[in-house]
């Protein structure tokens, strides 16, 4: 079953979306999300999307893309720690199951149980059987989810190293990004190579038809969130209705002003002077 990719076609030039295109392209999309947001709620769906990619590539924005306009009582984010030395001993599988949804909620993932096939074993946290074992039981581990009633989604967004490049050197000289980065992210600059051979291997181990994998060109990440959420839409068979307006009917009275009894609140925040 070939890997379905969303990609720019080969030798084709890179041009940024504009930052007011791209949310006056998202806006609908958001919307169409809340409709399935309410579907999945109403049709009691489980619904679990996993994103993975290249360090840099824009796991969070994507994340953000989809979750922001959600109500976080039913969309998730998961995204989880080192393992503690417990976790490190048990099933490979088990610390991730209890962020499973349940019937009518929305978990993303942010990174996986793929960290095995990814950072464990570039960077030389796991062992070749480790690696072997996992690929052996990820796909029966998967299917018993897509049994169970969970509707699984996995997207592995890519980009070029020049690309990840410039990134990392933003998150370098941006203090607010800076946390982003990591001593396996600098050693990692040194593997992308290694990244893509262990990409294409895990693919060929865990595309299939119960739970394939689409590739998403995030070189141009907001072109990349579009991209993505408009396929997420796209492969849910989410039923639209129209949802009336309810009644909200005028407060009765005059509006009453705050009032404080015990403490003040803080003062206004300062604004510069003309």
């Amino acid at each position: 079953m070939p890997v379905k990719r969303r990609a720019r076609a080969k030798g084709q030039a890179m041009t940024y979306l504009k930052r007011k295109t791209y949310e006056k392209l998202l806006e609908p999309l958001q919307r169409e999300l809340a409709e399935m947001a309410r579907w999945v709620q109403e049709s009691g769906t489980k619904l679990l999307v996993i994103f993975e990619g290249r360090d840099t590539a824009g796991k969070g924005g994507a994340i953000r893309a989809v979750a922001d306009r959600l109500n976080p009582r039913q969309c998730r984010v998961v995204a989880l720690s080192k393992p503690s030395e417990r976790e490190a001993g048990q099933w490979y599988f088990q610390r991730y199951v209890p962020h499973l949804p349940a019937k009518g909620e929305i978990v993303l993932f942010d990174r996986s149980w793929y960290n095995r096939a990814g950072v464990e074993r570039v960077m030389g946290f796991c062992t070749k059987q480790d690696v072997a074992d996992f690929f052996r039981s990820a796909p029966g581990f998967e299917k018993q989810l897509v049994d169970s009633g969970i509707h699984l989604v996995k997207y592995w967004l890519c980009c070029d190293q020049e690309e990840q490049e410039k990134r990392f050197a933003e998150r370098l000289e941006d203090p607010l990004k800076r946390w982003k980065l990591s001593p396996i992210d600098h050693e990692a600059r040194k593997h992308y190579a290694d990244y893509t051979k262990a990409r294409e291997e895990m693919l060929r181990a865990t595309h299939g038809r119960h739970t394939p994998w689409t590739l998403v060109d995030f070189n141009d990440q907001r072109r990349g969130r579009l991209t993505l959420v408009a396929d997420l839409l796209r492969r849910l068979p989410v039923k639209r209705r129209p949802v009336a307006k309810p009644d909200y009917p005028p407060l009765k009275g005059k509006p009453r002003k705050e009032c404080y009894a015990v403490l003040e609140p803080i003062p206004d925040f300062p604004l510069p002077k003309d």
